[in-house]
């Protein structure tokens, strides 16, 4: 047989070290998106509390709208849920303070999920005319349906609840927190399809004025409305006012394991509540016509356990104020997350059951199979709180105060309907000391900063150790206290009872952007149909 010479333009004889470099260049743009979506998800953690840069979740959402823009749906929803991840994974941290990594890592998986799913949705509408409406639309029907489902939900991490700081919190009072999410994404995809055009201007000066006038009325409008929405927040007092004192005790040392000092915690509040009786008595600080203790401020029942009874009956009448007290109560064999408005001359008169419990910390869903799979977890939730079925409002020296008791304060309804059964104010009372010196403080005072100014109300925050604070209708914080410091604050505050827009619409304005986005994935759908029908055609 006769050898065939090998081709000099054949593979094998070329320089083998120009080889290694275009398939380093292809490897790099195929990780390009990926990395995009990541990073702009870490951008988007960045802008929450405690950090005051609000402003980066525009850029981040900008960022996702050119990693899914043209994508097809499967992509999109990979790309989408690695967004979700660097978003969530960094900002839930916070979880797994005390109980490891696994709840952390667990409950940031799942919740990505849903992100996944909305980077899907906008991958297929970013074909769309007026793209970044139906994406940003689509971007608060995800945040609806993580508030709802599983166990209730979790809406921590809205986008409006990164917002506290920024010039769109004025929207909140329009139509809550999904008019100013949908405000803040909106911006973020109009800002890059601005920039797309721009761009695509200087190589073919062919731009369509349709597409341009929807990139800049998504970027123009959100920021315009929000400054014709200041108009709707108020500090004025309308029901003349009330001087509130918020105590904080602190906790023997923080983490879980401060549960089973339960006497000690109680009998700090006390003590922080004698100390400023004591400074009234001398002149140094105003009466406070009534005083709010925070979430397990005595975790021992004060209605079957004496001491208990003595010890808050004491400090009441040693203030000399009605005082809210968060206790841990048994009631016909089941267990209440409960807040108890205790009279110094009557004792107690009225109680509030927190309806929106927390799963895995307050009650424990699929309980034999997570015990199955570690039965240290089930031990940390014991026995199962019981759910309220009526709002909390408690006429306090005849103020009306609402009370949201901690993580009811990630929900809208929790928070809405103790307006509309007639509170003045609203306080949320709360109990962090299990996540430690953790951001997670700091992001639940931002999302009570964003209900002060959704319902126009007077925000207290009294928390065991921290942060506890005063914040105006306006979504201001006048006071506030340190983290693991006995402390109280006292202040005059103003007394509301108009309605915002927000508080008289409800769920309606999240409702409506729901059905928009279902608008626009039908129309992706119609669409796309028709194009493979086409080219088979």
């Amino acid at each position: 047989m006769t050898a065939t010479a090998t081709s000099v333009d054949e593979p094998d004889q070329l320089d083998p070290q120009s080889a290694p470099a275009p398939r380093a260049a292809r490897l790099a743009r195929r990780l390009a998106p990926a990395a995009a979506a990541t990073l702009s998800g870490v951008l988007l953690y960045v802008s929450f509390p405690p950090r005051t840069l609000w402003w980066l979740a525009v850029p981040a959402f900008a960022v996702l709208g050119g990693v899914l823009r043209g994508r097809t749906w499967k992509a999109g929803l990979g790309l989408g849920y690695l967004f979700g991840l660097g978003f969530l994974l960094p900002l839930l941290v916070w979880t797994g303070v005390e109980v490891g990594p696994g709840p952390w890592l667990a409950l940031a998986v799942i919740e990505a999920v849903f992100v996944a799913l909305v980077g899907a949705g906008i991958a297929a509408v970013s074909r769309l005319p007026g793209r970044p409406v139906w994406a940003a639309a689509l971007w608060v029907a995800g945040e609806a349906a993580r508030a709802r489902v599983p166990f209730g939900g979790f809406p921590w991490g809205k986008i409006a609840f990164g917002q506290a700081d920024g010039v769109f919190l004025p929207l909140a009072a329009l139509g809550g927190t999904p008019v100013l999410g949908f405000a803040v994404v909106l911006c973020g995809f109009g800002l890059y399809e601005a920039v797309r055009l721009a761009v695509e201007r200087r190589h073919t000066r062919a731009v369509r004025r349709a597409a341009a006038a929807v990139a800049l009325l998504s970027v123009a409008v959100p920021v315009v409305g929000a400054l014709a929405a200041r108009t709707l927040v108020s500090d004025e007092a309308e029901d003349g006012t009330a001087t509130v004192a918020v105590i904080q005790g602190n906790v023997p040392r923080a983490g879980l394991d401060f549960n089973s000092q339960r006497r000690a915690v109680l009998d700090y509040h006390a003590r922080e509540t004698e100390r400023l009786a004591a400074e009234v008595k001398a002149g140094k600080v105003p009466q406070p016509d009534f005083v709010l203790w925070p979430e397990n401020s005595s975790d021992i029942d004060p209605f079957t356990n004496a001491d208990a009874y003595a010890v808050i009956d004491a400090a009441a009448k040693e203030i000399g104020a009605p005082i809210s007290v968060g206790g841990v109560v048994e009631k016909d064999g089941r267990l209440y997350n409960q807040q108890i408005l205790w009279d110094p001359e009557k004792g107690p008169t009225d109680t509030y059951d927190k309806r929106q419990i927390q799963p895995f910390g307050e009650y424990l869903p699929l309980r034999s199979l997570i015990g199955a799979i570690n039965d240290e977890w089930t031990s940390m939730v014991r026995q199962d709180f019981s759910r309220g079925d009526e709002p909390g409002v408690f006429t306090l020296d005849g103020t009306e105060v609402g009370l949201a008791t901690c993580y009811e304060a990630a929900f809208d309804w929790a928070v809405r309907d103790t307006v509309t059964a007639g509170a003045q104010m609203i306080s949320v009372p709360s109990n962090n000391a299990t996540f430690d010196r953790s951001e997670m403080t700091y992001q639940q005072l931002a999302m009570s900063r964003v209900r002060a100014v959704e319902h126009s109300r007077t925000v207290t925050v009294p928390v065991t150790s921290g942060v506890s604070a005063v914040i105006m209708p306006d979504g201001t914080v006048t006071q506030r206290t340190g983290m693991f410091v006995a402390d109280s604050l006292v202040q005059e505050v103003p007394l509301r009872s108009s309605d915002t827009p927000a508080t008289r619409l409800g769920v309606l304005p999240e409702v409506l952007l729901v059905l928009v986005a279902a608008g626009g994935l039908g129309w992706a759908v119609v669409a796309g149909v028709r194009g493979r029908r086409a080219g088979r055609a």
